[in-house]
């Protein structure tokens, strides 16, 4: 395969991914939390990968898919959404709506910063607590060498 042309900006690459999924689940298995699942997108939304511990329920990779879709659809972190989703419940749930449902306005949907603040991705967690799920994404990404953006 033929190199990117100079200044090809490759934003989250498959390396990076790979080391949020990992680091991710390693901070939920020295938190102690329920088996997890972890979701990583690029910045248009596109699947990075997904890794789902064994013995995470059945929904947890649409879950986590839906806590990361979200956050990166409108730019905010999981807690953001779910203060909007308080405030503005209508929006919130045609916003969903219009993504077929696949947005899950609540902690443990976190925004993918680098350089100057840029969006780069996301990540969804699912299997805990949504506060839970939120810590293991943060050091994830910060595993990684990046900024989380949790909404707050």
């Amino acid at each position: 395969m033929p190199n990117p042309p100079t200044g090809f900006d490759h934003g989250l690459t498959l390396d990076t991914a790979q080391t949020i999924l990992r680091e991710t689940l390693a901070e939920g298995r020295r938190l102690g939390l329920a088996p997890l699942t972890v979701v990583v997108l690029d910045q248009a939304g596109q699947l990075k990968g997904l890794l789902r511990e064994d013995g995470s329920s059945l929904q947890r990779p649409a879950i986590a898919h839906g806590k990361a879709f979200g956050a990166i659809g409108l730019g905010f972190g999981g807690r953001e959404l779910a203060r909007r989703s308080q405030g503005m419940p209508g929006f919130m749930n045609s916003y969903s709506d219009l993504l077929g449902g696949s947005a899950v306005p609540v902690p443990g949907g976190v925004l993918v910063r680098g350089e100057g603040g840029r969006i780069l991705g996301a990540v969804g967690v699912s299997g805990d607590a949504s506060d839970k799920d939120e810590l293991a994404a943060v050091a994830g990404i910060r595993a990684a060498g990046l900024e989380p953006d949790t909404g707050d």
